[in-house]
């Protein structure tokens, strides 16, 4: 095995997302992207799919040793995580005790269904401050319509109970729900039902899918260089009007009641842009290529959303995790994030909140016929118009050292179109840039 030189590295800290379980799961939602990998690794028993003990260590020793920075985090996904057992886990926290530097202060974080949590998982998650994604798409009526088990039964019921047994341990949790094409219409309930569960942290993922010519096969591995318009949208996807809609039914209850109290991975991210800081996800960075995957037999790829032949990085038993992520061809896949953007979004307004988003979503055109723009611009474009005013102020209460939750008062005394020289009738344009009537939009509390 060859060294690698560690001399101005280019993803000193990447990231490296673990299925320990590949692809297999105890439920089958139906917008799922992820359940089409089963066909693609071939295995023939649902146990080969389980990682070994000898791939564990060596992925812990490597991730360990590839690590420049103190704080760690080892992350577990599938499929369903959960799925390999405790036992799997427990050893993990061993593995790591054993190679871990004292400099080096390790973290861990699930993201699972919360079917098959219980008394037993939430005191070892507790113990260890495993942090808990749990994914909840809404109330019963919205979440039970894709996500079920494999005999197509509900599964609100048991994400609820996993939900209060991780509050009754104590374990520090946040939600997951997939914007799909039937919740983006239920912004506000969506976002209220997530509110009454006690949670506090809320993270939004939009599902966006292509089906071939026959209108059930997904698409294979996206071409990053032009868009093409030989596929379908699945009924499942969220259209990109509705996502931007989405977003600022949320944002109006948010600004008004809960700043400070609720956070919102996206409203977190969208105020540090403000602030001229840059971003903490993949999604709305310049650039990528420091968020990778390893799949449960040590096959290392450029990205969760990439797991193609095309970008497969190499296997753990073969080449270190530092040779994968230092490869010219993790470079270029990091690059051509922005290198392959095309000119409509260099020019854009919007362009350093968004940067075109994730590679996955760039199969549309641009006006001009440009390849390579997001399927949601529109929704993005929506959004981001509407929140300049409000972000605009809660970034300047902070440069003047002041808590950003006074917005809630300015926005609610009406002093926010006042500042803005704006005073908007009800059936004017809002202000905000969403596009919508000031009575549907920023005027609806007035």
């Amino acid at each position: 095995m060859s060294e690698t030189k560690t001399v101005n590295r280019r993803y000193p800290n990447f990231s490296l997302l673990a299925k320990p379980s590949g692809p297999l799961c105890n439920l089958d939602c139906k917008y799922c992207f992820y359940l089409e990998k089963e066909a693609y690794f071939k295995e023939n028993e649902s146990s080969r799919y389980y990682m070994n003990e000898d791939t564990q260590e060596t992925y812990v020793r490597q991730y360990l040793d590839a690590q420049k920075g103190a704080e760690i985090t080892f992350a577990f996904q599938g499929g369903e995580p959960t799925l390999i057992g405790l036992p799997f886990f427990e050893r993990q926290v061993e593995l790591v005790e054993k190679y871990k530097q004292p400099f080096q202060r390790v973290q861990y974080s699930l993201q699972t269904n919360g079917t098959r949590i219980n008394e037993e998982w939430c005191r070892f998650l507790k113990k260890h401050n495993v942090l808990v994604g749990l994914s909840i798409d809404g109330p019963p009526e919205l979440h039970d319509h894709y996500r079920v088990s494999k005999g197509g039964q509900p599964t609100h019921g048991k994400v609820m109970r996993a939900l209060h047994l991780l509050q009754e341990h104590g374990v520090e949790f946040n939600t997951l729900t997939v914007v799909n094409g039937l919740n983006a219409s239920h912004g506000k309930e969506v976002y209220r039902f997530l509110k009454s569960t006690g949670s506090t942290f809320f993270q939004f993922i939009p599902i966006v899918e292509r089906v071939d010519e026959t209108g059930e096969e997904l698409c294979t591995a996206p071409d990053l260089e032009e868009a093409s318009e030989d596929f379908g949208i699945p009924e499942w996807n969220v259209k990109p009007k509705d996502f931007g809609q989405f977003y600022i039914d949320i944002y109006e209850e948010w600004i008004r009641e809960d700043v400070g109290k609720i956070y919102v991975q996206m409203f977190d991210l969208q105020l540090g842009f403000e602030m001229g800081m840059p971003s903490t996800l993949c999604v709305y960075s310049k650039t990528c290529g420091a968020a990778g995957i390893m799949e449960h037999n040590g096959d290392v790829y450029s990205c969760d959303h990439f797991v193609y032949p095309e970008y497969k990085l190499g296997n753990i038993k073969d080449k270190t995790m530092e040779e994968m992520f230092e490869s010219e061809m993790q470079h270029k896949f990091g690059q051509d994030k922005y290198d392959l953007l095309p000119e409509y979004c260099k020019s854009c307004e919007f362009l350093e909140q968004c940067y075109g988003g994730c590679p996955k979503h760039r199969f549309n055109k641009t006006p001009s016929g440009e390849p390579g723009l997001n399927y949601l611009c529109e929704g993005y474009k929506m959004f981001f118009g509407h929140i300049k005013p409000t972000m605009k102020f809660m970034a300047d209460s902070l440069k003047r050292q002041q808590p950003p939750s006074q917005v809630m008062e300015w926005v609610k005394s009406g002093q926010m179109h006042e500042s803005t020289g704006q005073a908007p009738q009800r059936n004017d344009p809002c202000p905000c840039g969403s596009g919508n009537k000031f009575k549907k939009c920023c005027g609806k509390s007035s």
